[in-house]
């Protein structure tokens, strides 16, 4: 394995372009793009820089989510910045800046495109954060973060994504445990069933759905008790 050479000039001119953000500090935004199986002079990797990054990105979501969602619960709040702090949307960011093209690794990493290696997009995503924050401060970081995920949060108003999904996120949030499902009845003939599944989340009412599969009897159940916590509205 080959060791690890800086940035050229046409890279770091480049990502100046592509971050919207000039570094004081090259060695920041280096050492932030670095993943740990890349052999360095010493330089160290992102995972550190990682860290960071998760916190102040969580802290300028919720800012964000908190101005502009000012009737929104707890919860619903819970469930908006899981989505736009996670991994699968840091990597969505990272894919649209183009980062792959700049993330240094060591020669056993063959590729950093597809799903497999959204993770390693992601962390890098945090990592630039971070590096940014330590460059210039928070408000450097936050106009970085505005740009990339303002409209996003503002979209997050109007999706609604599988309620399964986000009834799990909003109890995880809540309670640190998952939703669990239990089949109430089941009726009808073979070839055309009729389940009802009672959803439960500690602390909270249990609710009911109907399905004519234990799938949709399930999303059914899901649904009801989002709407009726207030985390979404009714359709």
């Amino acid at each position: 394995m080959n060791q690890t050479t800086a940035l050229s000039q046409h890279d770091q001119d480049r990502l100046k372009q592509v971050l919207g953000y000039t570094f004081d500090n090259c060695k920041r935004l280096e050492r932030a793009l670095t993943h740990s199986s890349a052999r360095t002079a010493g330089q160290g990797n992102y995972e550190r820089l990682e860290f960071l990054g998760d916190r102040v990105l969580g802290l300028v979501i919720a800012e964000l989510l908190f101005s502009l969602f000012p009737a929104a619960k707890e919860g619903d709040l819970s469930v908006r910045l899981n989505q736009l702090v996670s991994a699968q949307t840091c990597a969505e960011v990272a894919d649209e800046l183009e980062l792959h093209r700049y993330i240094r690794t060591g020669a056993d990493v063959k590729s950093l495109t597809g799903k497999r290696m959204a993770n390693v997009r992601a962390d890098v995503m945090e990592s630039l954060i971070a590096a940014i924050y330590l460059d210039s401060g928070l408000e450097a970081a936050r106009a970085f973060i505005m740009r990339n995920w303002e409209s996003r949060a503002k979209a997050s108003a109007d999706a609604r994504r599988d309620a399964k999904t986000e009834l799990q996120e909003w109890a995880h949030s809540r309670t640190g445990e998952a939703p669990s499902y239990t089949i109430i009845e089941r009726s009808g003939p073979d070839h055309d069933p009729m389940f009802t599944v009672r959803v439960q989340v500690r602390g909270v009412e249990a609710e009911a759905g109907l399905g004519r599969s234990r799938r949709a009897a399930e999303q059914s159940a899901a649904t009801k008790l989002l709407e009726r916590e207030g985390i979404w509205n009714p359709q």
